[in-house]
């Protein structure tokens, strides 16, 4: 397994992710279980959660059982700021409420640390200044190691970073967004923002929710038991006639070159120089063992310049 820094910090996470949305909502526990646990094996050690994944706290909950003993082999890392409960005191980025989280998850993860603690989502009634501060008092406290934002545009990534500067308060260490072959996006403004801070990059629906493995076919209903199945708002975003065109053209190039989609999805985006880790999530041990060889496909730049050709809009 390939370990990476995150960011300019001195944290370094595994190439391969593993993404714990699933748990307690598409899988349940002995099957979280039998996820990790092959995770484990595989030389994972970065677990990504959030305190909502599993419906408000049962994703933290599992894996906190789950990994017992083995929870100082890895890197922790949960979000804040999605609403956890009814009414204004049970969502946002205030200081109350991050403090208050922050708690909740550290007993779900039967844990006294949390080593990265990502701001979910920005919260555009909460200044900017007051999440920082509350970050700060949580990692002066030691309940946590670092922290990174989410779903952070360029802007709000660089006015975090200089409300930093000037306050003397914990800085971001990461980003983690949407990213992935057929969404680059963050390209335009949030990467350059990340490559001039040295801000790690984490991106998330790396697989486009599992369009990128080849399993969702043009004018056909998507599989049963599958995300795109079962979120519509997710299949009417993905599941449109230019991504399947882009598709198309995909599956011819890993053709050529004896690759699958899946491994080129992963390698495309370990390829992408802020990039520290691929977080791809599992309901089946098999699949955490497919992401995992995955990562290890080197691209040339000449394969990257075919991709981008293929994949820029």
């Amino acid at each position: 397994m390939e370990f990476r820094n995150l960011g300019k910090s001195g944290l370094k996470v595994s190439l391969a992710g593993l993404g714990c949305n699933n748990f307690g909502m598409r899988i349940d526990f002995e099957q979280a279980r039998e996820v990790v646990h092959k995770a484990l094996d595989e030389g994972i050690s970065f677990f990504d959660e959030a305190n909502i994944y599993g419906g408000r706290g049962r994703s933290e909950e599992m894996l906190g059982k789950i990994l017992g003993n083995r929870r100082h082999d890895v890197v922790l890392a949960t979000k804040v700021g999605m609403a956890m409960g009814e009414g204004p005191y049970n969502t946002g980025a205030s200081r109350r409420h991050i403090i208050a989280a922050c708690e909740a998850s550290l007993r779900r993860l039967n844990t006294d640390y949390i080593d990265l603690y990502y701001i979910h989502t920005p919260d555009p009634s909460t200044p900017e200044q007051e999440t920082l501060e509350a970050f700060d008092i949580l990692v002066r406290s030691g309940k946590v190691r670092y922290i990174g934002c989410s779903n952070y545009s360029g802007w709000q990534l660089v006015n975090a970073l200089s409300i930093s500067r000037e306050c003397h308060l914990t800085s971001y260490i990461c980003a983690q967004n949407q990213y992935n072959l057929l969404d680059r996006s963050i390209e335009r403004e949030l990467i350059p923002a990340c490559q001039h801070f040295n801000i790690g990059l984490v991106p998330y629906f790396p697989l486009a929710s599992g369009f990128l493995t080849g399993k969702y076919r043009p004018h056909t209903p998507p599989p049963k038991g599958t995300r795109l199945a079962s979120t519509q708002r997710l299949a009417d975003q993905v599941l449109t006639e230019e991504n399947f065109a882009t598709l198309q053209k995909l599956e011819t190039f890993v053709k050529e070159r004896g690759h699958t989609l899946l491994e080129l999805a992963v390698s495309w985006l370990a390829a992408q120089p802020q990039v520290a880790s691929v977080i791809c999530g599992a309901t089946r041990p098999e699949q955490v063992s497919e992401n995992v060889k995955a990562s290890s496909w080197k691209l040339t730049n000449e394969d990257l310049g075919e991709i981008d050709k293929l994949t820029r809009r």
